[in-house]
This record gives structure tokens, sequence and C-alpha cells, in this order.
């Protein structure tokens, strides 16, 4: 399975972003909100590619392609 960079949709804080980070990392999203928020608050670095990445990241829709389906 080839992992794909997107929005988590269901653990959301602001849009997904840092969700979506973490779960491509295997790291907890948690962390990744930290990081992120000590390098915009801190060091001013991080809000404009925090909306970058909102805007360019497309959304999990929670489906993956190789899932076999069930019934």
């Amino acid at each position: 399975m080839q992992k794909r960079l997107m929005r988590d949709r269901y653990d959301v804080k602001i849009a997904g972003v840092c969700a979506g980070i973490a779960k491509y990392f295997d790291l907890d999203p948690t962390l990744v909100r930290v990081i992120w928020g000590v390098l915009a608050f801190a060091y001013g670095f991080g809000v404009i590619p925090y909306l970058i990445c909102w805007w360019v990241m497309p959304v999990d829709n929670g489906q993956d392609d190789d899932q076999e389906i069930i019934f």
C-alpha cells in the first residue's frame, strides 16, 4: 500500500493537517501539534505553512483502495 499525505477527517482540531502529517509519519498527533504550535508561536514559522498545507492537502475519505469489502 502506498502512503499518501492527506488531512485526517476524524482527528481534527482545526483542519486535520497535523493529524494527517502524524499519520503519514506514524507519530502521535499531539506531538505534531505541539511541535507545530512551538514553531508558530515561538519562532513565527508555522502559520503560513499550515495554511498552505490546509489548502493543498486533500481530505482523507477514510476508504483504502486495497481494502477488501466484507458484507
